[in-house]
């Protein structure tokens, strides 16, 4: 069988202007390496291109991810670049949405830097799992609308959206801080154990199965 993503490779990538400015030729290698690690998760995840969400699938791709960047060097702006290429590529219909915004999630958390902004309103396509176990004094900023799962098991870290989310913002999530300045999809703080949610504006639902955490609306708990 010919491998689909043969032709999903670095340098087919087509690079937006307000990002080649920050690539330089020593970082090419490591853009390269982050691609190809991607690569690597979407093979292992052929079989799974419905990807049904199931929390010990999601932790053994998000551990595979883990292993295999914990000693590249790599920095916030190397991340952007990546999200750039992705959607700039040719081929991004066969981008899983549950790997890429697992790989972006677990970047951020393996990064030694503490400050993020992804300026989602900038890429054509929606990344779900994005601040996907976000540790504790990491801040995540959003800017633009995001998909499902946002938050997902978030571990102490603040996000902030600047936007709207999908659906299951927040499931999961033992600790820390979410700030939708926007709306919120249905089964919002599905399983949640602590933390809080703020959304500004409406919600389609709150999760059924709670076990802590506070969900605010308007700066109303609604509980």
């Amino acid at each position: 069988m010919r491998n689909p993503f043969i032709e999903f490779h670095p340098d087919r990538f087509k690079k937006r202007e307000h990002h080649a400015e920050r690539i330089i030729t020593v970082k090419e290698d490591v853009i390269g390496k982050l691609t190809e690690g991607y690569l690597q998760i979407l093979e292992e995840e052929i079989d799974n291109l419905s990807w049904m969400v199931e929390h010990h699938h999601i932790v053994n791709v998000d551990e595979k991810i883990l292993d295999d960047i914990q000693y590249l060097e790599y920095s916030f702006y190397d991340i952007e670049a990546f999200c750039a290429q992705m959607d700039n590529a040719d081929s991004l219909q066969l981008m899983v949405p549950g790997p890429a915004g697992l790989y972006i999630s677990a970047l951020i958390n393996n990064s030694k830097d503490g400050h993020f902004v992804l300026r989602l309103a900038d890429y054509q396509y929606t990344f779900h799992f994005l601040g996907y176990r976000l540790p504790e004094n990491a801040t995540l900023i959003l800017e633009g609308n995001a998909g499902d799962f946002i938050g997902a098991a978030l571990n102490g870290g603040s996000l902030i959206i600047n936007g709207s989310v999908g659906n299951w913002c927040g499931a999961g999530m033992l600790n820390g801080d979410i700030q939708v300045k926007q709306n919120a999809g249905e089964k919002t703080g599905e399983w949640m154990h602590g933390g809080a949610i703020r959304v500004n504006d409406s919600i389609g639902s709150i999760g059924e199965t709670r076990y802590g955490g506070q969900i605010l609306q308007h700066g109303k708990s609604v509980d």
